[in-house]
């Protein structure tokens, strides 16, 4: 399993799904593991939480910026 590629994947679904971003919100763990079908250990699931929170905080701070370039 490509985790980078994993990560995208559930990210983009956060993104698009309401209810899976509340789930998300509430217990990530629990909901990466709908996402992927698989019971893993929650420590390994951390790991991709942890991914998964680093890219939205990425991609959030990116399009926060590009608002700002816009303002200049």
């Amino acid at each position: 399993m490509d985790i980078k590629a994993k990560i995208e994947e559930i990210v983009g679904k956060i993104k698009t799904d309401k209810t899976l971003a509340a789930k998300f919100k509430e217990d990530p763990i629990k909901a990466v593991e709908s996402v992927i079908g698989v019971d893993l250990p929650d420590d390994k699931l951390k790991q991709v939480v942890d991914g998964i929170k680093a890219k939205m905080a990425a991609d959030d701070a990116g399009g926060l910026l590009g608002k700002v370039k816009k303002l200049f």
